[in-house]
Order: structure tokens, then sequence, then C-alpha cells
């Protein structure tokens, strides 16, 4: 069997094990020339399986007994755990049972303590009553005898029987204890000022154990500021405070949690108090007399006190350290916030109109009122209908009454007064004055300065059949544009922090789209350029067109490619376009090109068909349209160019041989047009009346 052990190795592989079994047999491999013996290696092998079998049965007995021994252990250890969990039951019961009793007596225990208090209490009460009714009794006698008044070294006690004796008296009538009430008064503010010595004198000796008794008792008492114990001068008041309390903050360190922030918040009352009346002081002095120095002064030292608050977070003045904070703060500007909104608006209203005023009398001119309304818009209509004058332009002699240095002016204005909202309005007030702000701006930059411009520029144009008149009102267009874009900014940057979470929001917007539609329709009754932009191109055909230019005498001796009228309507045109273009912007340059594209095809139109033609006037002809279709091109207006395709090929009409006309009329251009158009461009030949061109084209 050990023999047989030998052979089982780890890992065990069934074959290796066989071929170990066969070269251990003597015969049952060729090791040293020995023959192989095919009987001896089965014996061999019957042998080892009777051996295997032996061992097997030995195992698998050893492995029932393992069972069977771990099969007792567990019961026994079963029966183990339900003793164990019925002594667990046993001792909860007998805990729930202590519970209950101990829940018992202390139920008791409190009652009677409830009991012991609401028997003294009222028995502490009534003497602490006979002590305060003795006291009041030597104010009222005039002499202060006890101990507790006379005793320097009690004046913690002294304290707080004055304070509530000063509390009795301010319930007195004053009529019968006017007297008494002052003494008690007199005493109070005593004690009051020999407290704050003595608070003084321990922090320079930093005693600070000391410091926190004295505090403790100081912050029942109203600290005034001429009793301050913060030394300091106004124009530096801002830094000795936080220096002070970081002095005394780090001397707070050995006090106990509960009173070690005392003695910090006792400097800071007294150092707000006098920073109140320093406070006052700065701002009364410009509080009726100039706006705007009052509203600076407000908003510095609004903004040092709260930047002096942050520092002071980082002292130990209690958990609810910000809210004490702001508190004190609060007190200090309670009465200039209350009413700061009124002083913004009045200010910004009346600084907004002396700054277009300076601009208004540095150009010598007086605003005068300009025509609005149902009427105005009536004339214009009429005007843009009609072409009839309605009554006389005013003449600006090219000034547009716009100002880039007054746009900046207002704009800075009314930045500032967004930054002092922001910072000065409570939270729940800050959308409702940043839209009254935005109003003023709305105001005096939109209305009294943009739409005045416009107005101006509308009722300055002059009518179309002027000669040589100056269109500035384009002028205006384009610094009204650039102006406006300047407002738009300013209302994304600053007025939009300010209301974007507010109902707010959508009020400035729609007066926002409000005030872009109201200078649509002044830039759509401007619509009266186009008219003089027509009237000079009629005027400069009626002057450079001549009937010659299309019935040449010499018809072989023709030397120019176009008439002159075409090339200086060709320059006027494009001038005026590239103006257009500097002076509008978005949708506005494609609806006034438009229109001025449509107008300028139907005035060329209309001129052609004013004169007779020739062949080589014809071909003259061609030439001036191809050169106006040229200039169309500059428009980038697909209607316009398609206009001019036209006219060009109904210009062919004048030069084609009659033979071919029909062809002509039915191509791609001309088939759709009606044939009436076709013809009149056809009756503008000189040979129109000869029989083989009325017979071609019947």
């Amino acid at each position: 069997m050990a023999t047989t052990a030998e052979l089982f190795e780890e890992p065990f592989v069934a074959d290796e094990y066989i071929e170990r079994l066969a070269w251990r047999t003597p015969g049952g491999g060729s090791r040293g020339g020995e023959a192989f013996d095919p009987k001896r290696l089965l014996e061999e092998f019957v042998n080892h399986i009777q051996e295997l079998q032996v061992m097997d049965e030995r195992i698998q007995r050893k492995v029932e007994k393992l069972e069977q021994q771990c099969q007792k252990e567990a019961k026994e250890f079963a029966k183990k755990v339900q003793e164990l969990q019925k002594s667990n039951q046993v001792a909860f019961q007998h805990f729930q049972e202590l519970d209950e009793h101990i829940s018992y007596v202390a139920t008791k225990v409190c009652h009677l303590g409830d009991q012991l208090e609401g028997v003294n209490t009222p028995r502490q009460r009534a003497v602490e009553a006979q002590k305060l009714m003795k006291y009041f009794n030597e104010f009222l006698d005039g002499e202060l005898k006890s101990d507790v008044f006379t005793n320097s070294e009690k004046i913690k006690e002294a304290a707080d029987i004055i304070q509530k004796l000063h509390l009795i008296a301010q319930e007195l009538p004053f009529d019968r204890f006017s007297e008494v009430k002052s003494k008690i008064a007199s005493k109070y503010h005593d004690l009051e000022c020999q407290l704050i010595q003595e608070f003084t004198s321990a922090q320079r000796r930093g005693e600070i154990s000391r410091m926190r008794e004295v505090a403790a008792v100081l912050l029942h008492f109203k600290v005034k500021p001429e009793d301050n114990i913060c030394n300091f001068k106004n124009a530096k008041m801002f830094v000795p405070s936080q220096i002070k309390c970081r002095g005394i903050n780090a001397g707070n360190r050995g006090l106990e949690a509960s009173t070690k922030y005392e003695v910090c918040f006792l400097v800071l009352l007294t150092c707000t108090q006098i920073l109140q009346s320093y406070v006052k002081d700065q701002l009364e002095e410009h509080r009726k007399s100039d706006a705007e120095q009052y509203l600076k002064n407000l908003y510095d030292l609004y903004t040092r006190t709260t930047n002096l608050s942050s520092k002071l977070m980082e002292f130990n003045l209690g958990t609810d350290k910000q809210t004490f904070l702001s508190k004190l703060i609060k007190s200090i500007f309670i009465s200039y916030l209350e009413n700061y909104i009124e002083v913004e608006i009045g200010y910004l209203k009346s600084r907004s109109a002396m700054i277009l005023q300076r601009y208004y009398d540095s150009k010598n001119h007086q605003k005068r009122s300009i025509g609005t309304g149902g009427i105005q818009d009536l004339k214009e209509r009429i005007r843009q209908r009609t072409n009839l004058p309605l009554g006389p332009s005013i003449d600006t002699h090219g000034e547009t009454f716009l100002s880039q240095e007054v746009v900046v002016n207002l704009l800075q204005e009314t930045k500032q007064a967004f930054e002092r909202c922001h910072r000065l309005s409570d939270p729940s007030d800050l959308p409702k004055n940043a839209f009254r702000i935005f109003s003023m701006l709305v105001e005096f930059l939109c209305t009294e300065h943009i739409d005045y411009a416009l107005e101006t520029g509308l009722a300055g144009i002059p009518s179309s059949d002027s000669k040589n008149a100056n269109l500035y009102f384009l002028d205006v267009v384009h610094q009204a544009n650039t102006i406006f874009h300047l407002f738009d900014k300013q209302f994304n940057d600053h007025l939009m922090p300010l209301i974007s979470s507010s109902p707010k929001l959508s009020e400035c917007l729609q007066k926002k789209k409000d005030i872009i539609e109201q200078m649509e329709v002044k830039l759509d009754m401007g619509i009266d350029t186009l008219n003089c932009m027509i009237g000079q191109m009629k005027h400069i055909l009626a002057a450079e067109q001549k009937k010659t230019d299309f019935k040449p005498e010499d018809e072989n001796n023709v030397l120019i490619q176009y008439t002159n009228a075409c090339v200086k309507v060709c320059g006027y045109v494009r001038k005026q376009v590239e103006k257009i273009r500097n002076s509008m912007d978005g949708k506005n340059v494609d609806t006034v090109l438009m229109e001025l594209g449509v107008r300028f095809h139907r005035l060329i139109y209309e001129h052609l068909q004013q004169y007779s033609y020739s062949c080589m006037g014809g071909m003259l002809a061609i030439c001036d349209v191809a050169e106006y279709r040229k200039c169309a091109k500059d428009f980038k207006i697909a209607l316009v160019l398609q206009l001019f395709d036209t006219l060009h090929a109904l210009c062919n009409l004048l030069v084609v041989a009659p033979d071919n006309l029909k062809q002509v009329c039915s191509g791609e251009q001309l088939a759709n047009l009606d044939k009436n158009i076709l013809h009149s461009f056809v009756q503008l030949r000189v040979d129109y009346r000869s029989a083989r061109l009325a017979r071609h084209f019947s």
C-alpha cells in the first residue's frame, strides 16, 4: 500500500499514473535489456486494483465516521444556540422591566421637581421683588445706603439691579415719578461708564477673563457712541475695527465656547455705533445739496462696510454671526436705503436731461415738437402713395442730432446706477428698481435722443422733385443703428443679471421690443428717402439724356459704349446702395434695397419708353441697360436682377430683324410677358411703320 501511495502525485493524471506503475513492474517495460512480460504486468495490474479497492473501502469508512461525528457536533451546537436564545429572551424581558421602572421613577422625580419649582419660583420672585422695592425706596428717598451701590467690587450685582430698575422706571408715569426716574437713569449711565472703563483697562492689561466678565454685563446695556472703546479716526475707521477684533479674537482662544465671542460682540457693537455716526456725517452733508456725491458716498460706504463684514466673518462671533453682522449693517444704513431708489431716479432724470440739453445748446438747437400720432402717419402714407409734399421739410444743415459722446455719458450714468442698484437694493426690490432705471434710459436715450433725431431726420427729408437734395436721413439711421447696438449691449451686460430670475424680465423684453418696433416704423416712414433718390435719378436723366442718343444722325459714327446719362445714374445708384448698406443691418438692408431696386427698374423702364430708337440707337440702349444691370447686381437682390434681365431682353426687340421678332418674343425671358408690353417696345423702333415690321409682329 505504501508503494501504491507513492504513485499518487499531485496533480493526478491517470495516464502518467499507469506509466509509472508499469515502469516500476519488472518486465513491464524495456529496462536494461529486460524482455517485456505481459503476464507479469497483468498480474501486477490485478494486484494493484485489489490494493486500490482496499484503500477505497478504508477511506470510505473514515469518511462515514467523520460525517457521523460532524452531525453529532451540529446537533449539540444547535441545542446550545437554542439555550442561549432562551437566556437572551429572559435577559431582554428583565431589561424591559428595569427600563419601565427607571422611567416610572424618573417621571416621579420630574413631577416632584416641577412641584418644588412651582413653590420655589414665586418665592424667589417675591424675594427679588422685595429687594427691588427696597432699592427703589432708596432712589425715592434720594440716599443710596445699600452696600451693593457703595462697594465698587460689587459693580456686577449693581449693574444687574440697575438694569431691572431702569426697565421698571420706564413703565412708571412721568408726572409722578420724574425725579426718581431721573436718578435711576443717572445711576444707570454712571454704572455703564464704569463698566466701559473697566473693560478698557482690562483690555489694555490683557486680562481676557476680566474682559469676558465685564462684556457679559455690558451686553445688556445700550452702549452709546460717545462711550467708545475704539480710539480711531474717521478716515481709517474700516481697518482698526478689524484689527481690534483680530487681537481680541486671538485672546478669546482660552475662553469657554459659550462665552468666547462676547468680547468681540461688544467691540463690534460699539464700533458699529461709531461707524453709524461717521456714516451720518458723511451722507447728511450731501443728502439734499448734491445727489451725485451723496449716491457715490452711499455706495462707497456701504461697499466698504460689507467688505469689512466679510472680513469679520473669520472671527468667532457665534454660530449665527452672518445674521448678526447683517443686522448691524442694516441698522447703520436703514434710513438711507429706504428711499435710495427715489434719490437714484431723481438724480438720473436730472443728470440725463442736463446731458441732452448741454448737447443741443452746443449745436445752438432748440428742440421742437415734431408731429406724431395718427395725423403724421396719415401724411406719411399719402406722401408715399402720391409723392405730394404735405408741408415744408426742415433743413437740418446736415446735422443728425445724434452724438456718440452723449450716448456714452448716458450709458455710463446708467451703468453706475445699475451697479449702485445691485449693491444697495433689497433683493426683493432689485428687479423693480432695475426696471425703473431701465425706463429712465429708454426715456432719455431712446425717446428723447434717438427717436427725436429720427423724427427730425424724417421731417428734413426733401421732396422728390428737389434738385441736388442731400439725404442726411441715412446718416441718422446709421448712427441710430450704432447707438442701439450699444444700448442692447448694456441691456444684456448690466440689466439682464438683475432681472433674469424675476417677472420683470418679460416686462423689460417687451419694452425693448416696443422700442425696436417704434424705430422700425420710423425707418418705414423714411421710405421718402427713396423717393428723393428716384427724384435725383430723374433729374440726372432729364438733364443728361438727349433724344439724339438713341437716334444718331450718323449711324456709322457712334463711338460711345453707353450714354453719359447712364454713367451718371449708375454712379449715383452705387453710392446710394453703399450708403444704405453702411446705414442699416439685418433684414432692413434687403427690404430697403429691394424697394429701391424695384423703383429704379420702373424709372428706367418708363424712361426708355420716352424715345424712338434707330438700329444703332437700340444697340446703345441695350448697352445702357446692360450697364444698369451690372449696377443692379450690387443690390444682391434676386428680384431686382431678374427685372433688369427682363428689361435687357425687351431692349433686344429694338434691334432684332423683323423676321426674328416672333422667335425672340417666344424666348424664355419674354414668353410670359403681356403682349401689350412687347408691342409697346416694338413701337419704339423708327422702322415700326414699315409694312414689313407690322406684318411680322401682327
